[in-house]
């Protein structure tokens, strides 16, 4: 495997994501897989687009996933099965790398967040019943610095930081965003991905 993603593994491994507790609250489990794909020397991460017409997320740039089914044994399931029938990408075609910090949503989920690389080779095919786009977005490109931008928002009475990154002609952002901020944070305390960042 890539070096850079030994040292991502062993990162996430060294340092599990937290669970979330949050006492009071009643949160419906879900799961996404932030995936990685290499092209080339070139990792970039796999997001999608959800179709304006969706009653939940509309519009949204999401990493694929969805709610923990009654069948699924664990969330990690979950967000296996997700990618598959999202993207048409077999379980056996990802290696997990490892897991981020549970997210809780507004609309009253918990995200938990698995990071994995797909196999290079994998043919994507996108269920153009959930997918409007697949977006392809170098590493490189969001580790650019000051990308990240912060608003504040109010949540429950509470002032909330919403983190936005702009890509391409699309803006991430919400809970897809505070997942893709964990990730690069994690990233940019590896060596191995030293030539990866801007100069």
């Amino acid at each position: 495997m890539d070096p850079r993603f030994v040292q991502l593994s062993q990162a996430l491994q060294q340092h599990p994501g937290r669970h979330l507790h949050l006492p009071g609250l009643e949160l419906r489990d879900s799961a996404v897989l932030a995936p990685f794909v290499l092209r080339g020397d070139d990792p970039r991460l796999l997001f999608t687009l959800r179709p304006a017409h969706f009653r939940r997320h509309a519009g949204q740039v999401s990493f694929p996933g969805g709610v923990r089914d009654p069948e699924d044994p664990t969330t990690l399931h979950t967000a296996l099965r997700e990618l598959e029938e999202e993207l048409g990408v077999p379980q056996q075609a990802v290696h997990v790398l490892g897991m981020l910090d549970e997210i809780p949503t507004t609309s009253e989920f918990r995200v938990v967040p698995y990071v994995g690389l797909l196999d290079p080779s994998v043919e994507l095919r996108p269920d153009a019943g959930e997918i409007a786009e697949l977006l392809e977005v170098p590493v490189a490109d969001l580790l650019v610095p000051g990308l990240r931008r912060t608003e504040k928002r109010f949540f429950r009475g509470a002032e909330h930081d919403v983190y936005f990154y702009d890509a391409g002609r699309h803006t991430i952002w919400g809970a897809t965003a505070r997942i893709l901020s964990n990730l690069l944070s994690v990233i940019a305390g590896l060596p191995a991905w030293n030539a990866t960042r801007p100069a």
